[in-house]
């Protein structure tokens, strides 16, 4: 694969065994042994698990760090991360895993990942950047931002919906991905 690189976005509240998890595993799994390059936050819960499962399947995978993140709470690089690109603010960790990537799938979280999917939303939105794949998985996502387009309806343009991609699971999440017409025509691992 002509290095495809896909920007995970998810909570940090997963634990090994917890479906959340499981569910991370198996997604980087998939994009691993596409032969994506992964990206993720670097630390733990679902960036963990995306991490390990994209490594274990023999992905390369960078870790986007930042020093605001580590002085707010005690947490270090996963094991899984091959490459740590590191930052001082959560900004400019925010950026590098917008602007690093071809594609970006959000997995469930908080007020963190709510941010991601937003901004990365917004950057679409106003042709800050090329167009690319914005996956949400899970209905959790779907119910949130078409609430929020239906309330605000009068300020979002028509086609600003349509931006994201919904996917209930990971698996149609992946599918989703390689039907995007950006998705490298040939692989050197099996998909």
């Amino acid at each position: 694969m002509a290095d495809f690189r896909v920007t995970v976005f998810g909570g940090s509240s997963p634990k090994p065994g917890e479906a959340a998890y499981t569910q991370a595993l198996q997604l980087g799994k998939l994009l691993g042994e596409a032969g994506c390059i992964v990206l993720t936050g670097g630390y733990v819960g679902t960036m963990e698990a995306v991490s390990r499962g994209a490594n274990e399947a023999g992905a390369h995978v960078i870790g986007i760090t930042c020093e605001q993140i580590e002085d707010w709470r005690p947490v270090k690089l996963n094991p899984w991360v091959q490459e740590e690109i590191r930052y001082k603010t959560l900004r400019q960790r925010l950026f590098a895993l917008i602007d690093g990537c071809d594609a970006a799938l959000v997995l469930p979280g908080g007020i963190g990942t709510l941010t991601e999917i937003i901004f990365f939303w917004d950057e679409l939105a106003i042709k800050a950047s090329r167009r690319r794949p914005l996956i949400a998985i899970g209905s959790e996502w779907k119910t949130i931002l078409d609430t929020f387009c239906d309330l605000m309806s009068s300020y979002i343009p028509e086609q600003i919906p349509g931006m994201i991609t919904y996917a209930p699971d990971v698996k149609t999440a992946f599918s989703l991905l390689r039907q995007d017409p950006n998705w490298p025509a040939t692989s050197n691992r099996h998909q």
